[in-house]
């Protein structure tokens, strides 16, 4: 006989407004987000699995978490029940919550009532059975995410030699030492109204940019889950979807920054992608004072957040940017490559791993497969 949620766990709802996040926030606040915003206080510090209550393409994300943490009034807060591993609680629901939006295409659930997540089943099995089944999924996502922290330590190296180099100029000079604690020389510029080191000048982003490659854009409605060329649009998450649309490969030589022309979202690809249609916006190093890999921490560095709720492609290609020698710049590039070829292995590692946990967790969770079988 099945379980429900109701009987699995204690449920209890965020009481805040979605517009409380504080940006820079010491603790994670639960919305009905994919990903969680951040606050300067929390009313919550438990084990707990939160599912975002509404979603207008009913896609209610379910999220994992342990520690101090705030939630939005229509996220749902969940702690197992004694006898119920929190884990299992976790996949169970990521499951039936992904056959719920596929049951209800073309009239999708747009809310997710406490009644609909109470009445949500799963196989009645024992809680060593939960255990073993949730620890096999957790050992998968416990290596995606620490190949998301290796990304994000190797991005946050990467800005910070752009900062030591483009920022506070103390790039390696002729003799190995910081250019400017050293004495390097300085010349101010009027357009960047800032001193900036001797033969490098200004100019703006639509000044090193070049011609975009032609190639046929990817629709939102044709994504696929899986195919030959991921597709890359503004959106947050960084591969959007796939495509088997030979015509819509663009081949980077060495690599591209796509920025997002409603989202600011931007992102360095370095493998041959297809471009999505809606305010997919591609920038293309033609400079070699200004290559790709440096390209892409410019871009990153500038902000364009006063404008709002705009296109924001027009505002970043007048946007100013200090033009570096070329020397300085290739030793970046050369620096920093291979930094990147690594976040963009970890993101393909990540993929496949992905698809393996979403193979097993079906299969699991039905009793199809069993631990060992999986192990």
């Amino acid at each position: 006989m099945d379980k429900t949620i109701g009987l699995a766990c204690n449920i209890s709802t965020g009481k805040l407004d979605a517009n409380q996040a504080v940006s820079g926030g010491e603790y994670p606040f639960f919305t009905c987000a994919e990903f969680p915003d951040q606050i300067d206080h929390f009313a919550y510090d438990d084990d707990v699995v939160l599912v975002a209550g509404n979603n207008a393409r009913g896609n209610f994300h379910v999220s994992r978490y342990k520690g101090k943490f705030n939630a939005y009034q229509r996220t749902y807060i969940l702690t197992a029940k004694e006898g119920f591993n929190i884990d299992y609680v976790y996949y169970a629901l990521k499951l039936e919550l992904k056959r719920l939006r596929e049951k209800s295409q073309g009239s999708q659930t747009k809310f997710l009532t406490m009644p609909i997540l109470t009445g949500i089943h799963f196989r009645d099995i024992s809680g060593e059975e939960q255990t073993e089944i949730a620890n096999v999924l957790s050992a998968i996502d416990k290596k995606i995410e620490l190949n998301n922290r290796i990304n994000a330590e190797l991005e946050a190296m990467a800005k910070t030699l752009y900062d030591y180099w483009f920022v506070q100029f103390d790039f390696p000079d002729a003799n190995g030492k910081p250019y400017l604690t050293s004495g390097g020389k300085m010349v101010y510029n009027p357009t960047l109204k800032r001193e900036i080191p001797e033969g490098w000048s200004d100019g703006i982003i639509s000044d090193v940019i070049g011609k975009v490659p032609q190639a046929t854009k990817v629709l939102a409605k044709e994504f696929q889950d899986n195919g030959k060329v991921p597709v890359i649009d503004q959106s947050q998450s960084y591969i959007c979807g796939f495509t088997d649309d030979e015509t819509a490969t663009i081949q980077p030589e060495s690599a591209h920054v796509i920025f997002g022309d409603h989202t600011r979202a931007v992102k360095l690809v370095n493998f041959d992608y297809a471009r999505g249609a809606d305010g997919t916006q591609v920038l293309v190093a033609k400079s070699d004072k200004v290559p790709s890999y440096l390209l892409y921490q410019i871009v990153s560095d500038i902000d364009l957040s006063s404008y709002g709720y705009a296109r924001h492609y027009k505002f970043l290609k007048e946007s100013k940017c200090v033009i570096p020698r070329a020397e300085v710049s290739q030793r970046y590039q050369n620096t920093v490559k291979h930094w990147h070829e690594k976040i963009r292995d970890n993101i393909f590692q990540n993929y496949e791993l992905e698809r393996l946990r979403d193979w097993l967790l079906p299969m699991l969770m039905n009793g199809q497969v069993t631990v060992g079988e999986a192990s």
